[in-house]
């Protein structure tokens, strides 16, 4: 894997590159959104992250405070040693993590590592070239020359991949940025299909796609490069998957974002945790004397540890807070069940719906009926493959992966009757009908990105028409229908295992509606913390069709269903969601309120955990609404979400948003300075805060604040571009001029400021130059309906200019 998550919805590529009405909305911690509010005929641009709550809960009974203070975390940079402090006395370990895919996952670009063509040969876009080539110092670089405008010389300050996985091996490269974040350059290498290529999911929505001239360089989701290495939320981002002990945050004394990791490969001290402690026990004998070796001993963690530790990577997930680094307890600053919230990364029986990790295999019955760990199969030092005893395998096609412990189909006359395939074929390996390699659904077909099943299913090949992940059988036998292939399965093994009910409940959701569909999405007689991921998919369900108008999902008897999942529940993302639906649906009813009083005053040391989920998930909801245009609605769900978590700067964002575009200033200015408060955003609340004291009449007072947030943070194009609009509203024309270059210097791909100058160069008679401004905004937006009025007033006004 070399590029994290991939993936923004549909409706965040219409916010990145569209005019919208409204602006409030939450951001969960992976993804990137621009909202942009037009006040004609100049648009008004503000930006909101985080996660949404509201703390004004009116006359009911107050439901219990937080009783502790958000975690402090438990591990710091200095504790980090590097890998090389591992050497000494590990040596089998580091020599063979130095040649994994882990230590050679990423680096600073220099020839042993690039696999990439960086020959000077030029990469051909319909409106531009990019040349990748080494410069004449021997740095790596792409040059890229787009039509109409300079070449721009973009360095190669790192390298993500090297083209390792078997199933389609990609290689990134990053650049440090001018706000200091590192950038992933959007012009990435596919080893098994030797070719550049580009993620157009944001914007075409072709998927990945290779470079050729048929494609405008703007199709490209990341260009300008816009992805940030590390959790960043106000960016499109890739967590802090891709480097070792990886830190980005925005410094307000250096008035830029400063990024720090050890290294851009995945180091020991990734999975371990920080070593000093460790090396200082070790190296004064004190570790001999003591059970307490300053290190956790990974090897004896149970499977749900054990998974966790993987999970920091292997899995999509949503960010609860900032500040996590390995060692430091995962599910305190990510919940690995939210991310099914409106994006539903897996289908019903787990198979990968749009795009995941490894986190399916929590559906799997090697996991869920057994102890199934990451490292049964994986070495965790060489990643190379091994059976569930530590003995090493040729590679992941050895069936002693699966026979170590399925001992009856281990002799080759048991496997021929059991595959019904001659041994030795590639049909008869386990793997080939278990786990396949399975493209990405949402990456389209043109690059191979194809991940082997982690569920672990039995092939079902009658199901590949109905809208899931194909089974192994159609992968090989791509010329037989699936009725053809479903009759040979049953004949060769009769009535097929059943499913886990909460599988079959869940799939028979997608038939229903109404009360039935909601009882369906909470069905299932498995219980536990195995069951948890399936739970919390159910209920996330419940929640976004409840949430597209199914009201009459939630009944009595679904309420019930609920009360009874968050009381027995004693994990936090399935218990907090579970609250979260009782709070929106019901939350009015005395009965309701009493009940999630108590659930938070017996929450324990959950308290907290619980907490932070639930917020994100009302949050979300008052997102949906704003969304739909629902702004009482969204602000009646984040105020709700503020009862529960009434003091986190940036989640009353979106609620001063919501409260201003609805027309309440006074709340909306007084919410806003209420969040100015330490570990906000402070440069993006002020472009928030201005933007409701301009709306009151304020325009001192509003130009006063994006000044300020100009001071705080110059990188951030949204202070100046504002200014740059009070200047045209009041006709200072080339001051308008000169703001809106100054924040396409900053972000070339801001299509209102090319706009909006486009507008000043007419009002100031320069028709010609107006007319390539247009141009150039439509090349990220070429549907936008103002950008085409404008195109053709210039190009009337300019032909009424030839004939005189």
């Amino acid at each position: 894997m070399t590029r994290g998550r991939r993936r923004r919805r549909a409706a965040d590529r219409r916010r990145r590159n569209t005019a919208l009405t409204s602006a409030p909305s939450t951001v969960r911690s992976r993804r990137r959104r621009w909202y942009v509010a037009f006040v004609a005929p100049v648009a008004i641009v503000s930006v909101v992250i985080g996660v949404t709550v509201s703390r004004r809960g009116g006359s009911r009974k107050a439901l219990p405070m937080l009783r502790e203070a958000a975690p402090s975390t438990l591990v710091r940079s200095a504790d980090f040693l590097g890998a090389a402090a591992c050497a000494g006395c590990h040596t089998a370990q580091y020599d063979a993590w130095r040649s994994s895919t882990h230590g050679s996952a990423g680096g600073s670009p220099i020839p042993d590592r690039v696999i990439a063509a960086f020959d000077g040969r030029p990469l051909r876009f319909s409106d531009a070239t990019v040349t990748p080539r080494r410069a004449s110092d021997g740095t790596y670089e792409f040059l890229v020359a787009h039509d109409g405008a300079r070449a721009l010389s973009l360095r190669v300050d790192g390298v993500i991949g090297g083209g390792h996985m078997e199933g389609g091996g990609t290689q990134g490269f990053v650049t440090r940025w001018k706000d200091g974040t590192y950038r992933f350059l959007p012009f990435d290498y596919s080893r098994h299909n030797r070719d550049w290529f580009c993620n157009t999911g944001s914007r075409a929505d072709r998927g990945w796609v290779p470079i050729t001239a048929d494609i405008p360089l703007e199709a490209c989701g990341d260009w300008p490069p816009v992805r940030v290495l590390g959790d960043a939320p106000r960016f499109a981002n890739c967590q802090s998957c891709h480097a070792s002990q990886l830190d980005v945050a925005f410094d307000t004394a250096l008035r830029r974002y400063e990024t720090k990791y050890t290294t851009l490969a995945i180091n020991c001290e990734s999975c371990h945790g920080p070593g000093r402690r460790h090396v200082a026990l070790v190296s004064t004998g004190a570790a001999d004397r003591r059970a307490d070796i300053g290190m956790r001993a990974l090897s004896t963690l149970d499977k749900d540890q054990s998974l966790r530790v993987c999970y920091q990577c292997h899995a999509v997930k949503d960010r609860l807070r900032p500040g996590y680094l390995s060692g430091d307890s995962l599910e305190r600053y990510y919940s690995l069940a939210l991310p099914f919230l409106g994006d539903r990364p897996l289908t019903a029986d787990g198979r990968v719906r749009t795009f995941a990790y490894q986190e399916n295999q929590r559906y799997s019955d090697c996991y869920l009926n057994g102890g199934m760990r990451c490292t049964d199969c994986h070495d965790p030092h060489s990643q190379h493959y091994r059976d569930v005893n530590g003995a090493p395998l040729a590679g992941r096609f050895d069936d002693r992966q699966c026979t170590g412990c399925h001992a009856s189909k281990g002799e080759p006359e048991a496997a021929e009757a059991h595959s019904h395939h001659p041994t030795r074929s590639a049909g008869s390996r386990c793997v080939a009908c278990h786990m396949p390699y399975i493209q990405h659904p949402e990456l389209g077909n043109a690059i191979r990105y194809a991940r082997s099943d982690h569920t672990i299913p039995i092939p079902r090949p009658g199901e590949d028409d109905v809208a899931r992940a194909v089974s192994g059988c159609a992968l090989c036998h791509r010329d037989r229908k699936p009725s053809a292939l479903a009759a040979a399965i049953t004949a060769w093994y009769g009535t097929l295992k059943p499913r886990k009910t909460i599988i079959e409940s869940q799939l028979r959701a997608e038939r229903d509606s109404g009360s039935a569909a909601g009882l369906a999405l909470l069905g299932g007689t498995e219980m536990g913390k195995e069951y948890s991921l399936m739970r919390s998919a159910g209920v996330t369900r419940l929640l976004d069709r409840y949430l597209d108008g199914e009201t009459t999902l939630v009944d009595d008897d679904v309420v019930r269903r609920l009360r009874s999942i968050a009381e027995r529940e004693d994990e936090a993302d399935v218990g907090a969601l579970a609250l979260s639906v009782l709070h929106l649906t019901r939350g009015d009813e005395p009965a309701i309120r009493r009940f999630l009083s108590r659930t938070l005053d017996r929450a324990g040391v959950h308290d907290l955990g619980v907490r932070d989920r639930w917020t994100l998930a009302l949050g979300y909801a008052g997102d949906r609404y704003v969304q739909k245009g629902s702004l009482p609605a969204a602000i009646r769900a984040y105020r709700m979400a503020l009862e529960i978590e009434p003091a986190r700067a940036p989640l009353l964002l979106s609620l001063a948003n919501a409260e201003r575009d609805a027309g309440d200033l006074g709340a909306a200015v007084s919410d806003y300075r209420e969040s100015l408060k330490p570990g906000a955003d402070l440069p993006l609340t002020l472009v928030n805060l201005a933007m409701a004291q301009a709306a009151a009449g304020d325009t001192a007072a509003a130009m006063a604040s994006w000044r300020r947030a100009n001071e705080l943070n110059p990188n951030d194009p949204l202070p100046l571009f504002n200014l740059a609009n009070v200047d045209l509203l009041q006709s200072r024309f080339n001051l308008a001029i000169r703001g809106y270059r100054a924040v396409l210097e900053l972000d070339e791909a801001f299509t209102p400021a090319e706009m909006n100058m486009a507008r000043a160069l007419a009002a100031s008679g320069r028709y010609r130059e107006a007319l390539r401004a247009v141009r150039s905004a439509r090349r990220f937006d070429s549907s936008d309906a103002n950008g085409r009025l404008l195109e053709s007033q210039r190009r009337a006004v300019l032909g009424t200019q030839a004939k005189h």
